[in-house]
């Protein structure tokens, strides 16, 4: 690719892939040819729809901002096949020769289309995990508020403050883990969004991590019975407990008698 159409093409809009072939008022791109390494108009297209030996040899794509990275770096050919299983954009060599020949290849626009419907079906799923865990959430909240009330004005607004605090920790440590499913999502969203096809299928590895990391987030570590809400019991007993024994020294009353953290 020429100095000349380099320039020309950064002072364009980078959401619009322009024609490289226009000499003046350029038009929008129809397809990029990965070979010649250009993206042409409906006019300038037409040699390459017409001419049997570049219909043949010269792969088309949708319109693409080429970057310089189209070859590949280990036999020097065209990239024009996506591995499915490495996730990864090779040559024809790397698909026949080399260590992908047994690999479920793509070409560049079949495997944008599929791995595009794979991320819209991820994000169905991710985005019912969310909905589910945060009713879970509402629903643990509202037991325990409703196990932690019934007692006297003072004991209740020691415990009060003792739940404020485990609610806030227990929160924070979801709002922790919900870090994955958020960045999942802005990645399963930049992806749809992504309309340049070589870019699409570069970032594909990165968007797959992230739904895989998304998927095994465990929201209701600590919301139900087991060794993590044990513990958290314990704690929230034994705080209590500290209040109360605080709170007798002041009042001069029992108050151990009415208060029992144990039955949580």
């Amino acid at each position: 690719m020429s100095d000349n159409i380099q320039t020309k093409r950064r002072r364009t809009d980078p959401q619009t892939v322009l024609c490289d072939m226009c000499a003046e008022d350029r038009k929008p791109a129809k397809k990029t040819c990965m070979k010649c390494e250009i993206s042409m108009c409906f006019q300038h297209l037409q040699a390459h729809l017409t001419t049997p030996v570049l219909l043949q040899t010269h792969p088309l794509t949708e319109p693409m901002d080429l970057c310089g990275n189209t070859k590949c770096p280990q036999h020097g050919k065209l990239l024009e096949y996506y591995c499915l299983d490495d996730m990864t954009c090779v040559c024809v060599s790397c698909a026949i020769e080399d260590q992908h020949r047994l690999h479920n290849m793509k070409t560049f626009s079949t495997a944008h289309k599929e791995l595009l419907e794979k991320l819209k079906a991820e994000q169905l799923i991710l985005q019912e995990k969310t909905d589910d865990e945060n009713v879970s959430l509402e629903k643990w909240e509202k037991s325990e508020r409703e196990k932690l009330g019934g007692f006297s004005v003072r004991l209740i607004e020691a415990v009060t403050k003792l739940r404020d605090i485990s609610l806030t920790s227990v929160q924070s440590s979801v709002s922790a883990r919900m870090v994955s499913l958020k960045t999942s999502k802005s990645s399963l969203e930049a992806a749809q969004k992504e309309k340049d096809t070589f870019s699409f299928l570069q970032m594909y590895s990165q968007v797959h991590q992230d739904v895989e990391e998304a998927k095994a987030v465990d929201l209701r570590k600590g919301l139900e019975p087991g060794s993590h809400r044990d513990k958290l019991v314990e704690e929230m007993r034994q705080n209590g407990e500290k209040m109360v024994n605080n709170l007798s020294a002041h009042t001069g009353h029992n108050c151990m008698k009415v208060f029992n953290l144990k039955s949580l």
